[in-house]
Parts: structure tokens; C-alpha cells; sequence
């Protein structure tokens, strides 16, 4: 499975308190996102403000974009929602 993460901005969509990232799974689109929780309990965002989540996100965003595609993969191209608990399992 060829999976590219474009160095685009996450999208904050306040309903869900959750950034959303674009992700090319074999020639395709599809959408992943990961919650405030995680960015906050994970990443040090100190906030659920989407200026401090999109900072977060931006400094460990290798780390994020590896958990996405290790749930992409098992899950087999399908879009991921990254909870905290997701890096209580896998690190990060």
C-alpha cells in the first residue's frame, strides 16, 4: 500500500474538536483525522484552541502521520480518527 502525507495545513473542525489531514492512499484521497485529546494528552498542546493544536500537530507531525499509516494499512485504506488511546498502544 503506497501511502503520502502532502505538506498541507490540518483543517480544525471545532465540532469534533479534531484536525482533520489530507492522505493519498494508493492514488486516492481520503481524510484522517486526530482529536484534541490525543494532540493535548500526547503532543503538548496546551489547549483545545486550534492554534495550539495546529502547533502540536506541526512539531510531531512524523509521529502522527506514522500512526496513520500503521492504522490506515491495518485497516486497509479506510480513514482513521487518531485518539489518545491509539498512542497509549503505539507510542508517541
Amino acid at each position: 500500500m503506497e501511502i503520502s502525507f502532502p505538506r498541507m495545513a490540518p483543517q480544525y473542525d471545532s465540532a469534533c474538536y479534531t484536525l482533520v489531514f489530507p492522505v493519498q492512499v494508493d492514488g486516492r484521497w481520503i481524510h484522517c483525522g486526530i482529536t484534541a485529546e490525543a494532540l493535548e494528552d500526547h503532543f503538548g498542546a496546551s489547549s483545545i484552541r486550534e492554534a495550539d493544536l495546529v502547533d502540536a500537530f506541526r512539531a510531531h507531525r512524523s509521529a502522527i502521520e506514522e500512526a496513520a499509516a500503521t492504522l490506515i494499512e491495518a485497516t486497509h485504506g479506510v480513514p482513521v480518527l487518531l485518539h489518545s488511546g491509539v498512542f497509549r498502544v503505539c507510542g508517541g
